[in-house]
């Protein structure tokens, strides 16, 4: 299939569409990732997250093919900061500003406040990837110089694009979270057989109080209620608040998910006396669950422990699911089965001046981060020898 040289800038997605934009991020190796979906994108748009006025400027762009049908899309935003992407630059934008450049504007590919890997470059499953990418970052580099931005960058994107932008002269950063892996567990019991006596008696205990203090509900689908919403947003914004002091989710963002993706939501909820008093909102994918944001109004003893991860790693083996993604940052998951595994994004530096020492700072952190990663699997493992 021939693709037209033109790449089309739109300033919102509605521009493109949901079924040309979902076209492609069908494609089967994205794994039904629902991050990348046009209805989540749609939604923090509509509900005025990923807007110009929070600094998140939509730029996502698009390739034809000669029958005029959308044969590519990359989610891509002008950004007049860099709060909300859990990839830190701060470092180099203080530099590059002490030393007489403009760091904003930049670019950014990313879904917005969402420390997920997936796909950046969507290519229509019958289109020529390299082809439809090429041209993706073609228009991407044009706009970097369209609007003086500083660079190009490209966040917790697949490794297999990961491998390609290197290929294309981009420089490739590493980092680090924190994955539980199924490895064919028949329950969760199957899943504590497989950690050392010591970690089986934690977890064991951390569960038997915190279920002992509050009724657990799992919630998804049609089980979804705005009264659930209006509780799990107070739980956000009391968590928002304290850990980063401007939450950047809005209350009609939730119940824009749950009107458009329900079936993709996996809501788990403690109440007490009545009471809902905390939550933990995950993201189903076509083989992972994804941890996205907990809350809480009342401090109950492993109550985040059981909802965010335990809960998590059952519901993973309940439904076939071959991983679980806790998100961002959390040494004390590793205690809890969730190991280090690499993400990656990419980086494209406009001023030759901060692009050189950037690149070098960059392989000096990978090597880092695959050390640290060794390092810490070895060290605090919980998984009994020869798991």
């Amino acid at each position: 299939m021939k693709l037209t040289p033109a790449v089309k800038v739109s300033r919102r997605i509605a521009e493109i569409g949901r079924e040309a934009w979902d076209t492609c991020a069908d494609n089967p190796a994205y794994d039904a990732n629902p991050f990348i979906r046009f209805d989540f994108l749609h939604a923090l748009e509509e509900a005025g997250c990923a807007v110009e006025r929070t600094g998140w400027g939509p730029q996502h762009l698009s390739v034809e093919d000669e029958n005029g049908r959308v044969a590519a899309v990359m989610p891509l935003y002008l950004k007049s900061h860099s709060q909300g992407e859990y990839i830190f630059d701060h470092a180099w934008a203080d530099a590059y500003e002490r030393a007489g450049g403009r760091y904003y504007p930049k670019l950014l590919s990313a879904a917005p406040f969402t420390p997920a890997t997936g796909a950046r470059l969507l290519v229509r499953p019958d289109v020529d990837p390299d082809e439809a990418r090429s041209y993706l970052l073609g228009g991407g580099l044009s706009l970097c110089e369209r609007y003086g931005a500083s660079g190009l960058n490209l966040n917790f994107l697949t490794e297999a694009e990961w491998e390609w932008a290197g290929q294309q002269g981009l420089g490739r950063r590493e980092g680090q979270q924190y994955h539980w892996e199924n490895r064919g567990y028949a329950d969760f019991e199957a899943f504590l057989g497989a950690l050392s006596s010591g970690r089986r008696k934690t977890i064991r205990r951390e569960r038997r109080e915190a279920q002992g203090a509050v009724e657990i509900v799992r919630l998804t689908g049609s089980e979804l209620t705005e009264d659930h919403w209006d509780a799990f947003f107070r739980f956000y914004m009391d968590t928002g608040s304290r850990k980063w002091g401007r939450p950047y989710l809005t209350r009609p963002f939730f119940s824009l998910l749950g009107e458009r993706m329900a079936d993709r939501v996996l809501l788990v909820m403690a109440k007490r006396e009545g009471r809902w008093i905390a939550g933990a909102l995950n993201l189903i994918g076509g083989d992972c669950l994804y941890g996205r944001h907990w809350g809480c109004v009342e401090d109950v003893p492993f109550l985040h422990f059981e909802l965010c991860y335990y809960q998590a790693i059952q519901w993973a083996i309940d439904h076939g699911l071959s991983r679980v993604e806790a998100g961002a940052q959390g040494q004390h998951k590793i205690a809890r089965g969730y190991l280090p595994k690499p993400v990656y994004s990419a980086h494209w530096i406009a001023d030759p001046a901060l692009r050189g020492p950037v690149e070098r700072f960059l392989a000096q952190e990978r090597t880092a981060v695959d050390q640290e990663m060794e390092w810490l699997e070895e060290a605090f493992s919980p998984f009994r020898a020869g798991e």
